[in-house]
């Protein structure tokens, strides 16, 4: 017997759009998920949202008369004798759903992750997630594997360890004696080394906007050996440090900058990372905006594509480039400067820490300045007032309040110098290739159709 609609009305919901109901399911998974990555979990957010996007084209398309901007992939005229109840959601909580049980149900060593998708599901329709519905197959198992056959085999699965050059000024892992950190204690354990390889959702390739510096100097020797590499050391050298040292006895962060590098961190596991703290930003503004469904898919799509591109390029930066610099803890430590200097970032347990990746280029300022870039062109200004949060549970202020899309991406760029991680340089070439990416992406993807 064929499977028949649902008939029932939905339970009563906190949450009316689906698009920021399941993008807060999104954001729990990756808190929940060992050891989520930046890269990793934008792919997740650009495949779940260009789906809901496709998906709601479609639903435009057979109840709607049609769609303003056009489908990411493809939408359908799907078969239907009338519309169904609570369709528009069913068509887009169903594709949701399967798109993130195959990113987030293979992990055995995970099965909660499952649980808590299907807690969600129940939540939001009162049925299981197993049911029957005619939608399954006349649009969402469409849509779905559509989705997921164009990001099948994009490189996003190739675990070739990283190999460091060894040279001073390459990159290697940042474990020390009063510093130990388990998950960086040998340069093998670099962060999703291949990254820069993989697939673009919009890009023709991850290099597409490479930046020149400090590739430019060609060789570490050169690059050392720069009066502006020596001007980037010291400045974070005194901006970034933990506490004083006998060779660096003034530290000249404020408490302002030091309240703004905790509020961007996000760096550690338990937290939605740095993409998903911009995520829950474009809900805050969408809510405060009242944009319906239709253009909360359209703008979480765009967001996120610029998101999970900007993951790619920076990753190429860092380690497909001529240089994959050192973090600023090793430069200062190893080359004689201050052997007892320390970052401010840390671990709950106090133990300071660097990500374990090359510094250059920053992809907190890579994000954030795609995300900036897609917002302020969206909304048609730069100039809006918003309300952000945080998930970083050492940062003193759970809210900051900006006056424009850049002056968030700026401050978050410059967060990471006030952290330790990062050179100055780190942060201006990020912002810039954020600007780049959200830019083409805005421009190429889900454009006014005639």
């Amino acid at each position: 017997m064929a499977p028949q609609s649902a008939a029932a009305a939905l339970p009563p919901q906190t949450i009316a759009d689906p698009v920021i109901y399941w993008n807060d399911v999104l954001l729990e998974l990756i808190r929940r998920e060992d050891q989520a990555t930046p890269g990793r979990m934008a792919r997740a957010a650009a495949m779940l949202n260009a789906a809901m996007y496709d998906a709601e084209s479609s639903y435009r398309l057979r109840w709607k008369g049609g769609f303003d901007y056009a489908p990411y992939i493809q939408a359908d005229k799907y078969w239907a004798l009338g519309e169904g109840p609570d369709e528009e959601e069913r068509v887009i909580g169903r594709t949701a759903y399967n798109v993130l049980l195959e990113l987030f149900g293979k992990d055995a060593d995970q099965p909660e992750l499952v649980h808590y998708l299907d807690n969600r599901f129940r939540a939001r329709f009162g049925s299981e997630p197993t049911g029957d519905d005619v939608l399954d197959y006349s649009i969402v198992s469409h849509v779905v594997n559509r989705m997921l056959t164009a990001h099948e085999g994009d490189g996003s699965t190739n675990e070739q360890l990283y190999v460091s050059d060894k040279k001073p000024g390459a990159w290697r892992a940042t474990s020390y004696a009063d510093m130990p950190d388990p998950n960086c204690i040998e340069d093998s354990k670099a962060v999703d080394p291949n990254w820069g390889l993989v697939k673009p959702f919009a890009l023709t390739s991850g290099s597409q906007f490479r930046p020149a510096t400090p590739g430019m100097y060609g060789t570490y020797e050169k690059l050392l050996a720069s009066d502006e590499y020596k001007r980037q050391v010291e400045a974070v050298r005194l901006l970034g440090a933990d506490e004083p040292t006998a060779a660096t006895p003034k530290v000249t962060r404020t408490t302002e900058q030091e309240a703004a590098a905790w509020f961007w961190g996000n760096d550690l596991d338990g937290t939605y990372k740095p993409p998903g703290q911009l995520l829950q930003a474009t809900r805050e503004i969408s809510e405060a905006r009242k944009l319906t469904t239709y253009q909360n898919a359209r703008l979480f799509t765009l967001v996120s594509l610029a998101l999970a591109d900007s993951g790619i390029a920076v990753r190429d930066v860092k380690y497909q480039t001529e240089i994959d610099l050192w973090r600023p803890v090793s430069a200062i430590r190893e080359s004689g400067i201050d052997p007892e200097w320390k970052p401010l970032l840390k671990t709950l347990d106090g133990v300071n820490i660097s990500p374990c990746f090359p510094a250059w280029a920053s992809g907190h300022a890579t994000f954030g300045s795609a995300w900036a870039t897609v917002m302020k062109r969206y909304f048609g200004t730069d100039n809006v007032t918003f309300t952000m949060t945080t998930d970083d549970k050492q940062s003193p202020v759970q809210s900051r309040t900006f006056t424009s899309f850049s002056q968030a991406a700026q401050e978050n760029a410059n967060s990471r110098v006030w952290l330790g991680v990062h050179f100055p340089w780190d942060a201006a070439d990020g912002l810039k290739l954020g600007e780049q990416v959200g830019n083409y992406v805005f421009d190429n993807e889900l454009q006014r159709v005639s």
